[in-house]
């Protein structure tokens, strides 16, 4: 008896109809007639910058994390710059850090004259492994740097404990990861210090902007004072106590997240709940869809944690496809899905390479992962058309590569 293969959707990228006919990204921002409508009452108000609105966000970004400090910057990037400089981070010291992360990540200990060191990941959570960190600490160590993939919270108590026995800061890069939950406990409440990113593609957006919360209060005055030139009073300050004068008491930058920004922020905020069901919900429908598929490995997650889901990435088992990841990619770009690649690790970069002189290899884990990774669309303003699409066009596209 002879049997018939199945018939085969022709893809776009060979002059098949596309799932979609229009561009469906990563990623997007959600902007409402309110969010708007706070920015223009701002615009009017005396204070563009450094006034009343910045006092108003931080008081209530901490107040949702549970910390007792939070700090607004001018970008994610700049609040981990701020955060190496308040832990006291400089020449010839280290920061250990996963290399599966944006290169901010690891910059902001270069920043400072240090430098940092990576561990290799967990190979489920993709997040770094305290175990491979542990091994790396010396007399030159000064700092953890996990980092919350795609919205899953890294191993926060065995990385706490690690810095505990060793005099430590953990400073944790949750730009993916506001609204996580670590054991019952939110994200930005737990490390010494907790980095959030407000770019377009985050939780909520200020345009661009970040925050660093903590619950010490000396690390919360050197973060404000680094991010205004390390001048230890700001305009604000000034105008309400009727005096000029002002004292610079550290080299700092300018680094202020302006008013306008914070009032965007302020009204995202009270959106934030709402978007994490959101994106929860599109998740488990992509999980629910996507485990059913011959050699598509879904996104872990460990037990007593709720990730934020910043990202939805899956990792083809390459060996049960006709094709590598990148024609995969292109095939679904060609589908009208914008996925992405989160990340290429950061010791591959050229200039890494170059200044440390790593040739690939180092963390197999990671490299593994990225060579394997694809990111889905996942942001809360998708529709539940979009969300089918997207499953539709993975199956498409799995369904004509398997072997």
């Amino acid at each position: 008896m002879s049997t018939t293969a199945p018939t085969r959707e022709a893809l776009a990228l060979h002059g098949g109809t596309p799932v979609r006919k229009v561009l469906l990204p990563y990623g997007r921002q959600a902007i409402t007639e309110e969010d708007i409508q706070a920015v223009a009452e701002t615009l009017r108000s005396d204070w563009l910058t450094t006034g009343p609105k910045v006092n108003e966000f931080e008081e209530a970004f901490a107040a949702w994390v549970g910390a007792r400090y939070a700090v607004t910057f001018s970008s994610g990037t700049a609040a981990l710059h701020a955060a190496a400089f308040a832990t006291g981070i400089g020449s010839g010291d280290e920061a250990i850090t996963s290399p599966l992360t944006f290169a901010a990540t690891a910059n902001c200990a270069l920043y400072q004259g240090g430098r940092p060191v990576f561990a290799d990941i967990n190979k489920d959570t993709l997040t770094i492994d305290p175990e491979q960190v542990s091994f790396l600490i010396n007399s030159r160590t000064k700092a953890l740097l996990p980092v919350d993939y795609a919205g899953h919270p890294a191993d926060l108590d065995a990385l706490l404990k690690i810095a505990e026995r060793n005099g430590l800061t953990v400073i944790e890069d949750a730009c993916h990861a506001l609204g996580a939950e670590y054991r019952k406990q939110r994200v930005g409440s737990i490390a010494h210090m907790t980095i959030f990113s407000f770019h377009p593609v985050k939780h909520l957006t200020t345009g661009e902007g970040g925050m660093v919360t903590t619950n010490d209060s000396k690390l919360a005055g050197i973060l404000r004072k680094f991010r205004n030139h390390g001048i230890s009073s700001d305009a604000g300050d000034r105008q309400r106590e009727g005096q000029w004068k002002y004292d610079m008491v550290l080299l700092g930058f300018n680094y202020r997240l302006p008013d306008i920004a914070c009032a965007l922020g302020l009204q995202q905020l009270s959106r934030l709940d709402a978007n994490l069901t959101r994106r929860k919900e599109i998740a488990n429908r992509y999980s629910s869809a996507f485990r059913e598929i011959p050699g598509v490995i879904v996104p872990a997650v460990s037990p007593q944690l709720v990730p934020a889901w910043h990202l939805y990435p899956i990792r083809f088992e390459l060996g049960q496809f006709t094709v590598g990841r990148a024609e995969i990619f292109r095939a679904l770009r060609a589908e009208n899905i914008g996925v992405n690649v989160h990340y290429i690790p950061v010791h591959l970069h050229p200039y890494y390479r170059d200044r440390f002189g790593y040739k690939g290899g180092e963390f197999p884990i990671a490299e593994a992962a990225y060579e394997s990774l694809i990111s889905l669309p996942m942001f809360h303003g998708m529709t539940d058309e979009d969300v089918s699409d997207v499953i539709g066009a993975v199956e498409k596209v799995t369904q004509y590569y398997a072997p």
